[in-house]
């Protein structure tokens, strides 16, 4: 990892982590609506049957309205379950959750083991910040470019972050992984050309 990308990564994360605890009610409120809405287009978009998300921390854009959307109309949720190895279990949404390895919710039921995200149609990711090529940047822990890396045939991938934190640029790392799109509140952004 070199030095200099670290701390950029650091230095911009502890500014988007301010931004978003900035946010008052009602523009978390608009923002929910609006990236609920917009997860549903892109769902029906790619008539996902299935798909690979996650919990929302605090913090996080608030997907948890799209998750219930998407059970009610019969499609598979797959939420991840962070390990000690730094590879992600998946376990079928449920309405019963826990404290996870890094303080991250997680769902509680059984485990289907890292190569359970293979099947599924469409991915939701959460990310700190994405530029305008794909380039994703996350909180630091690494789990999703990891799973994003090991995948042999990856269906596409769309990051939820709000509307200024799709930005120009983002420091990389050779770890990092390019997103297909990303969804907003103010709408779907897709991204020509990026692969995983």
């Amino acid at each position: 990892m070199s030095g200099d990308e670290s701390h950029q990564k650091r230095a911009l994360r502890a500014e988007l982590r301010g931004r978003r605890r900035t946010m008052t009610s009602p523009e978390r409120d608009n923002a929910t609506a609006s990236i609920t809405q917009n997860l549903i287009d892109l769902s029906s978009d790619f008539h996902a049957h299935s798909i690979a998300a996650y919990l929302p921390a605090h913090d996080e854009p608030n997907i948890r309205p799209y998750l219930q959307w998407a059970q009610e109309h019969d499609i598979r949720v797959l939420l991840p379950v962070s390990r000690n190895d730094g590879l992600l279990d998946w376990a079928v949404s449920s309405d019963a959750e826990q404290e996870g390895i890094d303080g991250m919710p997680e769902p509680v039921g059984e485990l289907l083991g890292p190569i359970a995200i293979n099947d599924v149609d469409l991915i939701i990711v959460p990310a700190a910040a994405v530029d305008r090529t794909g380039m994703r940047m996350g909180w630091g822990r690494g789990y999703f470019d990891r799973t994003l890396g090991s995948m042999e045939k990856c269906p596409p991938v769309f990051a939820v972050i709000f509307d200024n934190e799709l930005v120009d640029t983002v420091p990389t790392e050779l770890h990092d992984k390019r997103v297909n799109g990303v969804v907003t509140p103010v709408g779907i952004t897709s991204f020509t050309g990026s692969a995983n």
